[in-house]
C-alpha cells in the first residue's frame, strides 16, 4: 500500500481573471509612481508599496519596473491615436475635422491627471521610454491625417506643416498643464489657440472663411 501524497502547501493557483486583476493593479500602481517620480524614479520597491503587494507577486508578472511602465505608455498611445481616429471619422467638413481632433487631444490629456506633467517632461528625453512612444503615436497620427486628406481629395500637407500643427497642439497642452490641473477657462482658451493654429497651418482660404462664421472662434 503506497503512502498518500502530501498536500502541497502555498498559494492556490490563480484563475486567469484573478491574474488579470493583479496585473492591472501593478500597472495602476506604476502609473501612480510615474506621476510622482517620473521614469527615472521608478522602482520595484515603490511600485509594490503603492500596489500593496509582495515582491514575489510582482515578479510573477513582470521582470522589472520598466515592463509595467511600457504597459502604461501603450494604453496612453492607444487612447490618443484611437481618439483622433474616431474624431477624423465623425465628419467630412475640414474645419470640423480639426476641431474634433483637438477635442480628442484635450480629452486624452484630461484623462491623465497628475501623470500628464512627467509625461510631457520626458517627451524629448532620449533616455526615457516616453520619447519612443511619442514618436510612435505621432507617426500613427500623421498617417491618419494623410489618409483623411486623401479621402477628401485634398493635397496631403507637407511634413513640415503637419509636424508644426501637431507640435503646436502638443506644446499648448504642455503649457497649460505644467502648473498643475488647468481650469476649465484655461482649457477653453487653449482649445481656441490650437484650433486657430491648426486651421491656418493645414487649412485653405475657404476653411478660414468658413471658420469665421463659427461664433467665438475668433475675437471680433
Amino acid at each position: 500500500m503506497t503512502a498518500a501524497s502530501p498536500t502541497r502547501r502555498g498559494r492556490p493557483p490563480q484563475t486567469e481573471e484573478q491574474a488579470d486583476q493583479v496585473r492591472a493593479r501593478i500597472i495602476l500602481a506604476t502609473a501612480e509612481v510615474f506621476a510622482q517620480h517620473g521614469s527615472r524614479g521608478l522602482s520595484v520597491a515603490r511600485i509594490i508599496e503603492a500596489a500593496g503587494l509582495a515582491r514575489p507577486t510582482f515578479y510573477r508578472y513582470f521582470a522589472n519596473a520598466v515592463e509595467p511602465l511600457h504597459a502604461v505608455l501603450r494604453v496612453s498611445n492607444d487612447d490618443l491615436v484611437g481618439g483622433i481616429r474616431s474624431a477624423l471619422e465623425r465628419t467630412e467638413v475640414p474645419v470640423e475635422l480639426g476641431i474634433n481632433m483637438i477635442e480628442a487631444y484635450l480629452y486624452w490629456a484630461g484623462g491623465h491627471g497628475p501623470m500628464l506633467s512627467p509625461l510631457f517632461a520626458e517627451l524629448y528625453d532620449p533616455g526615457s521610454p516616453v520619447s519612443s512612444y511619442r514618436e510612435s503615436a505621432l507617426e500613427d497620427i500623421r498617417a491618419l491625417i494623410r489618409a483623411k486628406f486623401t479621402d477628401l481629395g485634398r493635397p496631403i500637407p507637407s511634413p513640415l506643416d503637419l509636424d508644426t500643427a501637431l507640435h503646436t497642439c502638443e506644446y499648448v497642452v504642455y503649457r497649460i498643464s505644467a502648473a498643475g490641473e488647468p481650469t476649465p477657462e484655461t482649457v477653453a482658451a487653449a482649445r481656441l489657440t490650437m484650433i486657430r493654429s491648426v486651421l491656418v497651418t493645414l487649412g485653405r482660404r475657404e476653411d478660414v472663411e468658413y471658420a469665421l462664421t463659427i461664433p467665438t472662434l475668433f475675437t471680433d
